[in-house]
């Protein structure tokens, strides 16, 4: 694939929807694109506004809040993961709407409460915390939930 389709076709992507400079590189080299290419094609998206590392993140930050019902922590470490630049990382996880991302901890906590069947408190409350925990939720978010 010569450069020029290989420009077309990641700019049909990102107009499609946000995409995270790490996808499109990976995707570029699968394509067998040389690394001098790569880089002028990623230079021209972010010139042109295909890419945009702050509306990546808000917008993958909004989308695992409301979608996949992840906590602050899990999204911040896979928005770092991806390799994005922490300010725009700070900033996506700041603006989470906080009304939506109590019911998601509240809707999340209910769901795996259906789940058990244990008659300890104790234990239902334990196994309670380490999911909502696993899901990127502060153990203090969890348990002022949880006196609700």
């Amino acid at each position: 694939m010569d450069p020029a389709t290989a420009y077309n076709r990641m700019a049909a992507l990102c107009s499609l929807s946000e995409h995270a400079e790490s996808e499109v590189r990976e995707r570029l080299q699968k394509a067998a694109i040389p690394v001098s290419d790569i880089q002028k094609i990623i230079d021209r998206l972010y010139k042109e506004d295909y890419l945009n590392t702050s509306r990546y993140c808000h917008a993958f930050a909004h989308d695992r809040l409301r979608f996949a019902h992840w906590g602050r922590m899990k999204i911040q470490q896979a928005l770092r993961l991806k390799g994005l630049p922490e300010s725009d990382v700070r900033q996506a996880i700041d603006d989470l709407p906080e009304e939506e991302y109590h019911e998601a901890l509240r809707a999340t906590l209910e769901q795996k409460l259906r789940s058990l069947t244990d008659d300890d408190e104790y234990t239902r409350s334990a196994k309670l915390m380490r999911f909502a925990a696993a899901r990127g939720f502060t153990p203090s978010e969890i348990l002022e939930t949880l006196k609700c």
